[in-house]
Parts: C-alpha cells; structure tokens; sequence
C-alpha cells in the first residue's frame, strides 16, 4: 500500500475526501467563486455562504450538476484546492487515488471524474475507481461480497439513486433527478404561492431542515422564512408552518417511493427475500428528513435502516475499502476503450 492513498467522492453538493495517511476525511460545500472571470475568490465552505449574495463580478457556482460533472475546469481547480488542505497546505505528489462514481451514468460522464485527477497539477501515480453504491454499502457495514441482496437508496443533492447489489457487484440501478434541491426549489414555490413571498434556496434549506416531515405536517411548529414580496417588491417575512413544508415536498418524496417500489419489481425473487429479511438502506444528506423512513415503510412494507452519518456513507465506504486488502479488490483501473 502506498504512503499517500486517497478517497474521493465528488458530490453535487459536497465534496468529501480521505487520507489514508491520517485518517482523515474533509467535507465541504463542493462550490467555488471566481473574481473577475479568474482569480479564486473562495470555495467550499466560505464560497457557499457567498452564494446567492455576491456582486456580479464574483461568479458562485457548483461544478456538478444532477450528480454529473458540469464544470470539469472548476472542478479540477476544487480539488486541487482540497487535496492541498487534506495535506495541511503541503503538495504532495506521486499518490494514488480511488474516485467513487454514479453507476447509472454514460461512460462518458463517468470518465469526467476519472480526469478531473488525471488532469489536476497532483501527479497521480495510480488512479482507481469504486461504484458509489458500492462504497456506500461499505459505508454502512455491509458484506458487499456476500451472496445476498442489499437495497440501497441514496437521495443527494440533485439526484437519487437506488440500488440492489449482491456479490461485489451492481445488480440493478435507477437514476432519478429528484433530491434535496428539488425539494428546496418545492418549498420556495409553496411559500410564494400561498404568500406572494420570494426567498433563495439557501433559506427554503433553512426551512427544510427545521420543517421538514415526510409523513406529517405540525401546523404548531413554525419558522420564520425571509424575503421579497412580489406585490410590493419590498423585503419580508412570514411564519412558515410544517403543514406547509410537507404540502410541498410530499409529491416528490412519493415519486422517490415509487421507483423504490419499481426497482423491487424488477428485483429477482431470491434477491427479493434478502431484501425482506434486511430492509432497505438509506443514505444521503437528504436521508435525514424526519420520518423519511416511516414513509418507506409504510409504502413497501420494509424495515428501513438510516446510515448514522448518510451524508458520508460513501467516503467511509471508500476509507473502509482502502483499509482493507480483500475490499480493496472491488476497485478497478478502467482502461481508455472503456470509453471511447
């Protein structure tokens, strides 16, 4: 195993990686904020609370867009900013890395990933990659290398992906473009609906976060949300209810259901009574809405089991892989005719 070894996985809205070195694993905002067309004002963390505030001659945008690689030149220069702070400001040179990426994606989004390192100032030495649903199976204590059949659902930032895997292996994936900012753009359009009130997305998070129930809406808990109303067109504010968060996410929480339900259609038999016997797996930041998983079980009749940490399942997945020499196998070097 070589002195420097790094996880990374690149997502929509955070970016984590991990050093085998010391154990240690960053998680920040995956957004970065340019000054006059050039110059890196900002990123992660500081650069997002910019977003949505900054002057028009400092650009903020996120690099991944629907779980794919949208801005390849940001996000190379994101990394490089990364993996210099992983190593306490030090560039350090000649280090492998393994890269988890979406599996129900074109070959060619998945190369993006692949030389986002391969292109970035580090020098790899040896550059590998996991499925993500794979990692993310580590991630939360799975034997992905038995027979059995495991049933993941991982809702992100953009996107969420479902998944059966059993022998190391992916046996059925679904890609949907519904996750957490779906439900932050659904909570913006109740609240200007039902009060002619205009707020960003960062603040329907806010809301989310405090509000947000998948199976109930409290109309006694409330939050104060802040805007502009478009009648007037002068700051405002207004209480926000539970009742009105759920009214607003509940049909895309239910659409996650259902290709839930698809996907266990689709699922051998043999696979299907694992699947019974152990529940379904949850992960992802968006995993964390209250009763998400009381809602799964309801609809399909399964335990469901929510990761301690879902939104870093798959980087611990892949600290877990890289730490082991059996689970290490389950990486792979792809070949260039791989995507060509």
């Amino acid at each position: 195993m070589a002195a420097h070894v790094y996880g990374v996985d690149l997502g929509t809205s955070n970016i984590k990686m991990f050093s085998l070195a010391n154990n240690g694993i960053i998680n920040q905002k995956n957004v970065i904020a340019i000054k006059n067309r050039s110059e890196i004002f900002s990123y992660g963390d500081p650069a997002f609370q910019m977003y949505e505030k900054a002057p028009e001659n400092i650009k903020v945008s996120f690099p991944i867009k629907f779980g794919v690689i949208a801005d390849i030149q940001n996000m190379e220069i994101l990394f490089n900013c990364f993996y210099k702070e992983i190593n306490g400001g030090k560039a350090v040179t000649g280090a492998d890395f393994c890269i988890a990426v979406p599996t129900d994606i074109t070959e060619v989004e998945k190369r993006a990933f692949y030389d986002v390192i391969m292109d970035a100032k580090v020098k790899s030495k040896k550059i590998s990659v996991i499925e993500k649903p794979i990692a993310d199976a580590v991630g939360v204590g799975i034997d992905v290398n038995s027979p059995n059949g495991h049933l993941l659902v991982n809702i992100g930032a953009d996107t969420t992906e479902i998944t059966v895997i059993s022998l190391g292996g992916i046996v059925l994936s679904k890609l949907i473009k519904v996750g957490g900012n779906k439900l932050d753009e659904a909570i913006c359009s109740v609240i200007r609906r039902k009060f002619n009130l205009i707020i960003g997305s960062r603040s329907a998070e806010i809301v989310k976060k405090e509000l947000a129930d998948a199976v109930n809406g409290d109309e006694n808990e409330v939050c104060m949300a802040y805007g502009r109303n478009i009648v007037t067109g002068l700051p405002n504010a207004r209480e926000i209810t539970g009742a009105l968060v759920h009214e607003g996410i509940s049909d895309l929480l239910h659409q996650i259901v259902e290709n839930i339900k698809v996907i266990l259609e689709r699922t051998p038999p043999e696979l299907t009574a694992d699947i019974y016997n152990r529940g379904i797996y949850l992960t992802g930041g968006s995993a964390a809405i209250r009763n998400l998983d009381v809602l799964i079980k309801q609809e399909t009749g399964l335990e469901v089991n929510v990761a301690d940490e879902p939104s870093e399942s798959v980087i611990r997945g892949i600290s877990d892989i890289l730490s082991s020499e059996e689970l290490v196998k389950l990486t792979y070097i792809p070949r260039e005719k791989e995507y060509d």
